[in-house]
């Protein structure tokens, strides 16, 4: 399970300003793996996994966006029931708090893929690996 750069954006909370960003990040190249919005009043936190972290970092400092990058742990399950409540015992186990988490998968697909922000990822992937 890789640990893979999430980025979290900051932006105003009106029409146009993800169009803004995600258009920036595809004119250079920048493809989007996963994506979560959450409204807080006024802004919007844009959570999203670019495949290329370092170049959307640039991307989005050269136009003055607030971004943060962390670490995610990116964890790809089986598409079928249980398989989430497995993972979360897993982490429970090993005393790792999920403080959120993002992903989906298409309705007939085999595999999900789940981001997951936790303290420690490394620790977290040691967890569910053994």
């Amino acid at each position: 399970m890789p640990v893979v750069k999430q980025l979290s954006i900051f932006l105003e909370n009106r029409p146009g300003m993800l169009h803004d960003v995600t258009s920036a990040l595809a004119e250079h190249g920048v493809n989007l793996l996963a994506l979560t919005i959450a409204d807080h009043f006024d802004h919007a936190v844009v959570r999203l996994v670019p495949d290329d972290p370092d170049r959307a970092l640039r991307v989005l400092e050269e136009r003055s966006v607030l971004v943060v990058a962390n670490d995610v742990l990116e964890v790809s399950l089986p598409n079928r029931k249980g398989a989430l409540a497995e993972v979360s015992e897993r982490l429970a186990k090993a005393r790792m708090n999920i403080e959120y988490a993002y992903g989906s998968a298409a309705t007939r697909s085999r595999n999900v893929t789940l981001y997951f922000r936790v303290k420690d990822p490394a620790r977290a992937a040691e967890a569910l690996a053994g």
